[in-house]
């Protein structure tokens, strides 16, 4: 992936929207391929999702990723919060590539399910592709796979956050904790969050008083 052109379909945000309601093929640690439906995973389970795509198995900046990402699962899972990856690589491809060692590149060790979006029928939809085959006008020589997109999406199946990164450039995983973090507590106190709050930090409310007396004191 060395051109790193952006050119694309345009991308039209789905935060405040509902997740696409679509199905596609998942593998788990144990190799196993099933059907999943990111939204049904929301209302079904009442919890919330992370949802992170890269662009190829096998690759380079993708494997530091999906570790970093392992190594949050069980602070996710604290937040009530799912984790799935995704990439437009086979079930099979990614099999293999959980049965490659760290120190050789490999992700294994990995336990959350990943998404092998062959088809790019969820990837297509959700315009993150960094080419768009059934446009004739789009001259750009991509390789037809996704940004890094992130996407974390509520108990009702509701979008409050996506974010698109280039290829080169990787994640910070803890950043997504943070935005958890903020949302869950808007969603118990009727808060909102300014900027650089943590867990424990000073929220306030949603008023010309409320942020007077926020800044007052900050």
């Amino acid at each position: 992936m060395e051109n790193y052109s952006l050119k694309k379909k345009n991308m039209a945000t789905l935060v405040g929207k509902t997740f696409p309601d679509i199905t596609v093929k998942a593998i788990d640690e144990m190799g196993d391929a099933f059907m999943i439906n990111v939204l049904d995973q929301a209302l079904e389970n009442k919890k919330k999702v992370l949802l992170f795509w890269y662009p190829k198995d096998f690759t380079f900046v993708c494997p530091t990723e999906i570790h970093a990402f392992q190594e949050i699962a069980a602070e996710l899972e604290e937040r009530n919060t799912l984790l799935i990856g995704a990439s437009c690589d086979t079930a099979e491809v990614h099999f293999a590539w959980l049965n490659t060692a760290k120190d050789n590149g490999g992700i294994e060790g990995v336990k959350f399910p990943l998404i092998a979006d062959s088809t790019r029928v969820l990837a297509y939809e959700l315009g993150i592709l960094d080419y768009d085959m059934f446009d004739e006008e789009d001259e750009s020589d991509g390789d037809n796979v996704p940004f890094r997109a992130t996407y974390l999406i509520d108990e009702e199946g509701q979008v409050f956050h996506e974010s698109v990164n280039h290829f080169p450039i990787g994640r910070n995983v803890h950043e997504y904790i943070r935005m958890i973090d903020a949302f869950t507590h808007v969603q118990k106190h009727g808060e909102v969050c300014p900027a650089n709050w943590e867990e424990g930090k000073e929220a306030m409310k949603a008023s010309r008083d409320g942020v007077a007396d926020y800044l007052k004191n900050n």
